[in-house]
């Protein structure tokens, strides 16, 4: 299915090759109202009572102001050297430069690359990235549905302002007119895409039944939950021929061989679950699912432990503090904290 004509996906075209040093806010949803004052959560969903209902945060990013503080993402755990959570490393370091190590480890960041990062959070990803590669890096461009997070990546990453290009949109009606671009960096973002949530397998909705047919997905027999969002999200980076980096909390997770004593009490074979956040719900992904549809559309799919991007101390230490549940100090907590969530978390690499 290819993206649709749209305006936005024109005009950006237009564009993409400029150096002027604006804002650009393509995003026709966004004319429409916003929630009152007050109002529960903004996560929205349709469907009949029993049917599969569609959960999407569209309109949690397009008009409530992000705090990613109240979530716990690998990204900002990591948002600089001086980090907390750093007592895990080897040494020192930003989740940027350890993701920009892994990219030029994998050959996907180039010299005078233009890279395009979708959903950027607070831009700590990029700033550590532009810090320790930025001359790799000739050109960044920044998507989000969010105009408050825009804001506080284009704060943060103001030392190469000049390079930096900033879009408010969606990225499903964006990115067949992205051109020009050597690297997408989607990092801790399919989880916000639409998820259909409560599917019965023996009574799918077209939508599920037609991506589950087009690419031979496994199904439980018992009601589940579907990353569209994200399956959709990795058809059109596929057609793009675009090299992709996209990591998430993932329903199978893989363990590093060498840290093997993590997968306790883990389900390494799991389908999508919700989350529930502040005003909104993500869903964990199924990364089996989307190698499936990168490698149907001809493309080679690398995936992994998001530990593999992440020089953790080596020894027993680790180990034991995660095997007892050894809180017994502050550091102790910070490793045993960070560890239990990070096991489920996973890379892919479409190129």
């Amino acid at each position: 299915m290819q993206l649709p004509y749209n305006k936005s996906a024109t005009l950006l075209k237009l564009i993409l090759y400029t150096d002027q040093d604006f804002m650009y806010r393509f995003d026709p949803m966004a004319i429409h109202d916003g929630p009152k004052s007050g109002e529960g959560s903004v996560t929205s969903s349709r469907g009949a009572d029993g049917a599969a209902r569609l959960s999407t945060t569209a309109d949690y990013h397009r008009f409530t102001p992000v705090d990613l503080m109240s979530e716990f993402t690998i990204c900002e755990s990591f948002s600089g050297p001086g980090s907390p959570y750093g007592i895990i490393l080897e040494k020192p370091s930003s989740y940027g430069a350890m993701v920009g190590d892994f990219l030029v480890r994998m050959g996907l960041l180039k010299d005078r690359a233009t890279v395009c990062e979708v959903g950027g959070g607070y831009g700590s990803l990029m700033h550590g990235l532009l810090g320790s590669h930025e001359n790799r890096i000739e050109r960044v461009y920044m998507i989000d549905l969010s105009l408050s997070l825009l804001k506080r990546q284009r704060d943060r990453l103001s030392p190469w302002k000049s390079r930096i290009t900033s879009i408010r949109g969606d990225i499903h009606e964006l990115l067949g007119a992205v051109a020009g671009v050597d690297l997408f960096i989607v990092n801790e973002v399919m989880g916000d895409l639409d998820t259909l949530t409560g599917i019965d397998p023996s009574h799918m909705p077209p939508e599920a039944e037609e991506l589950i047919r087009a690419y031979d997905l496994d199904i439980p027999a018992v009601p589940f939950n579907l990353n569209i969002g994200a399956i959709r999200l990795v058809e059109a980076l596929c057609r793009t021929g675009i090299p992709a980096l996209l990591t998430e909390h993932s329903s199978d997770p893989v363990i590093p061989d060498d840290m093997a004593y993590l997968a306790r009490d883990l389900d390494l074979d799991a389908y999508p679950r919700e989350i529930k956040l502040f005003r909104h719900s993500e869903y964990t992904i199924r990364f089996s699912h989307l190698v499936k549809v990168a490698r149907a559309h001809g493309r080679t799919a690398r995936t992994g432990a998001l530990l593999d991007l992440i020089p953790v101390r080596k020894g027993k230490n680790l180990e034991t503090i995660f095997r007892l549940r050894a809180c017994d100090t502050e550091d102790h907590e910070i490793i045993y904290e960070l560890l239990d969530h990070i096991r489920e978390y996973r890379w892919l690499v479409i190129s």
